[in-house]
């Protein structure tokens, strides 16, 4: 890996190479050989998002997706999942998008920024199936698309400057495509300017009461993306240097003109495999929450009555600065502790996680939501009694430039009533590279079965599975069928289109 030092530039601006955006392009038009395991990866997160998508297919959000999608009926283009109707490229990867966001429950990266680059899958693979792209162009276009949005994540931070996340999603969707298409770098670098100003927004979406928007949000910058990529097609330009610019985002909207950034990006020739050192979700939540919520299960199954409200005076989880500002306490986000609060503000508050996951011994992408069961009694006091404090030493695990080492857990301290403590720390989720049961295939397969049974005949499940796990050998006719069909879907209120 090569670090690239990006600054503001003067009057003068950048020639294309020295800017990010050009650099980026470099990466996505650098044709090297997909190693095995990167491209078992890849099948392995299609399958992890078709499986989250087929679970959310009758939720609202992802109603309303579908249904404005399939008021843009297209050929050849991309298919809306849970039908076989076909739609203009960036309309699929709209409605599929948001089916993937909704849930909470796929792939992440964290590092100086956030990131599910999961997100990126639905765009290149609507614009595959449009373009008449096989299995092996769309597998480099998504290792493209993961080295891009994770490297972005390893050197800049957005959510510092309450930008949200997505900012970086917009541009590694962008160059994929790139790659997909085989474009050339000029028109790749004018893609990711256009893509990276149309989608650089406020982080309000994750704060306090968090709407379904947050579902969409992803799914409108892979849109964006598209479009960018489309215009840049046609010879349209974009803003240059969208980063390095006086009025650029890293002037104007991160550390100012005399900033720094460090950006990792492959040595032309490298092999592309930042997708390794990414990791899914084993539970419907928000990811700095999937080792607590393992912690909870075994601390209830051990010690029952730490489920008792009546005998837990208090419980403080020490944490990382980013678990204790964003899910936890330090946010100062009243919502958190609302029993009548949103699914979406339930999923970023680690004390009503760690609060259900103790009482319950497991996590539900439905039951553990309902407001049923957020408003249990006894739920609600434990819950109050739960708080996030951060800890130096867990923030700088956070931060371990070695993925194999890097912690998203903590230290949870549970005092009782009677006067005594019990102490209990995990640093990653089990379900993680480094915890007590990594995935590999036959857990992907697995959650897709537990998630599509729900809406899919096992026919159907059976057909989309035979497909994902060869993906890098699909023909282009093959990959259009990288879609299942669900009976039976809601149709929405009417809208303006």
């Amino acid at each position: 890996m090569r670090i690239h030092e990006v600054r503001t530039a003067g009057p003068e601006g950048l020639p294309l190479d020295e800017q990010l955006a050009g650099r980026i392009a470099a990466v996505a038009t650098d044709v090297v050989p997909v190693a095995p395991e990167v491209a078992e990866m890849v099948a392995n997160r299609l399958i992890d998002d078709a499986a989250v998508a087929a679970a959310s297919l009758t939720r609202s959000p992802v109603t309303v997706a579908r249904d404005q999608a399939l008021a843009h009926p297209a050929g050849p283009g991309g298919v809306v999942w849970g039908t076989r109707t076909t739609t203009s490229p960036e309309w699929a990867a709209w409605a599929n998008g948001t089916a993937v966001r909704e849930l909470d429950f796929h792939d992440t990266f964290l590092a100086a920024e956030y990131a599910h680059p999961g997100d990126t899958i639905p765009p290149l693979l609507a614009v595959a199936q449009h373009a008449g792209a096989d299995g092996a162009a769309l597998v480099a276009g998504i290792t493209t698309a993961y080295e891009v949005q994770i490297d972005l994540a390893r050197g800049m931070s957005l959510h510092a400057h309450k930008i949200d996340h997505v900012a970086h999603l917009a541009p590694a969707v962008a160059a994929g495509l790139g790659t997909v298409l085989g474009l050339e770098k000029e028109t790749i670098a004018q893609a990711i300017g256009q893509a990276v100003h149309t989608t650089t927004a406020t982080r309000q979406s994750r704060k306090g009461v968090i709407s379904s928007w947050k579902a969409f949000a992803p799914a409108f910058a892979g849109k964006a993306a598209i479009e960018a990529v489309d215009r840049a097609m046609r010879g349209e330009g974009s803003p240059a240097p969208i980063w390095e610019g006086e009025d650029g985002v890293i002037a104007q909207l991160l550390e100012g003109p005399t900033a720094v950034y460090r950006i990792p990006l492959p040595e032309p020739g490298e092999p592309k495999r930042a997708i390794l050192d990414s990791y899914t979700k084993e539970h419907s939540a928000e990811y700095q929450a999937q080792a607590w919520i393992d912690l909870a299960r075994r601390l209830g199954a051990e010690e029952p009555e730490l489920r008792d409200p009546e005998r837990v005076r208090r419980i403080v989880l020490h944490t990382s600065h980013h678990t204790h500002v964003v899910i936890g306490s330090g946010s100062n986000d009243p919502q958190k502790y609302d029993p009548t609060a949103t699914r979406e503000t339930l999923d970023h508050s680690i004390p009503y996680i760690f609060a259900v996951a103790l009482q319950d011994g497991r996590w539900h992408h439905v039951d553990s939501y309902t407001p049923e069961r957020a408003g249990r009694p006894d739920t609600v006091a434990l819950w109050r009694r739960i708080e996030t404090r951060e800890d130096p030493a867990w923030t700088e695990r956070y931060h371990d430039p070695d993925p194999m080492r890097r912690a998203f857990g903590g230290r949870a301290e549970i005092e009782l009533a009677d006067g005594t403590t019990r102490t209990a720390e995990i640093a990653v989720a089990d379900a993680h590279p480094a915890g007590a049961r990594p995935f590999s295939r036959p857990d992907y397969t697995r959650k897709f079965r537990t998630l599509a049974g729900e809406v899919l005949d096992p026919g159907e499940a059976d057909r989309f599975l035979a497909l994902a796990e060869r993906l890098p050998e699909l023909s282009a006719a093959e990959v259009r069928e990288l879609t299942f069909t669900a009976a039976g879907l809601p149709v929405g209120r009417k809208g303006l289109l």
